[in-house]
């Protein structure tokens, strides 16, 4: 697994994407409701990602990246469902979605 440090530096840019897909999302007219809560769920996970990486439990940061890349999975799909979204909504939840994926393969998961 990678350094805390580094995971922490690597996690910054899930964080922003995060940041940027939520900003996205609020400025969404109709935005579907299973997309708005993959979105906020994704917002909460960021969150908690401080406490998790300072705990240098492996185990919990696992879950919390597998945890997120559920839900950034799920967003795409949603978004690749639905043509009538924005291109800003599309480009931001699959920004996030491939941050997910390098912090995924970051730490060999």
């Amino acid at each position: 697994m990678m350094h805390t440090n580094d995971l922490e530096h690597r996690f910054y840019f899930v964080e922003r994407a995060v940041r940027l897909t939520a900003q996205a999302a609020s400025a969404e007219f109709g935005l579907p409701k299973e997309l708005r809560d993959c979105i906020e769920q994704m917002d909460k996970r960021a969150d908690q990602a401080r406490e998790v990486f300072q705990s240098a439990d492996e185990t919990r940061i696992r879950k919390l990246v597998r945890d997120m890349d559920i839900l950034a999975d799920r967003a795409k799909r949603i978004c690749n469902y639905i043509p009538t979204l924005s291109g800003q909504i599309k480009g931001a939840v699959t920004h996030l979605h491939s941050q997910i994926q390098e912090l995924k393969r970051d730490l060999h998961i």
